[in-house]
């Protein structure tokens, strides 16, 4: 297993509408994707697209932000917000170029794997590694989209 690049960095919002301003308005993001809704994980997505920068590798782009808000208070979102009523980071997540290798990789090493691998917003295969386990990080492990640009 080998550390991908850094896809996204998750932040937890109250309100969609007021980050997705916030990103626009204070931060001069231009490249925001339409909000959707994960009924499946309970949370609505945006993500704000950051510039790539020349001379970088790949097709990608530079990293995203992850906008997730909770879809109601069953969410797994909800408890973090209800700690942290303004928001704030949720998660790193890196990409690797296969899944079930990186998930092997892992477990050998005794990290606490949450949950089963499942499709995530980008539609490839995830899961997440207990913080307790990753410096203090709630850690997604996303495997890499193939789909030339």
């Amino acid at each position: 297993m080998k550390l991908g690049r850094l896809n996204h960095v998750g932040v937890a919002v109250p309100s969609m509408a007021d980050a997705i301003a916030y990103y626009r308005d204070v931060m001069g993001a231009t490249l925001i994707t339409e909000p959707f809704d994960m009924p499946e994980q309970g949370v609505k997505v945006a993500f704000v697209n950051t510039p790539q920068q020349p001379g970088a590798l790949g097709t990608n782009g530079g990293t995203q932000i992850e906008l997730i808000e909770p879809l109601g208070e069953t969410s797994p979102i909800a408890a973090f917000i209800a700690k942290n009523p303004a928001g704030g980071q949720h998660h790193l997540c890196y990409e690797v170029e296969d899944i079930e290798a990186a998930r092997e990789w892992f477990t050998a090493q005794g990290k606490r794997i949450l949950g089963p691998t499942r499709i995530g917003a980008h539609g490839t295969p995830i899961f997440f590694l207990h913080p307790k386990d990753m410096l203090g990080q709630l850690t997604e492990i996303m495997e890499r989209s193939h789909e030339q640009h």
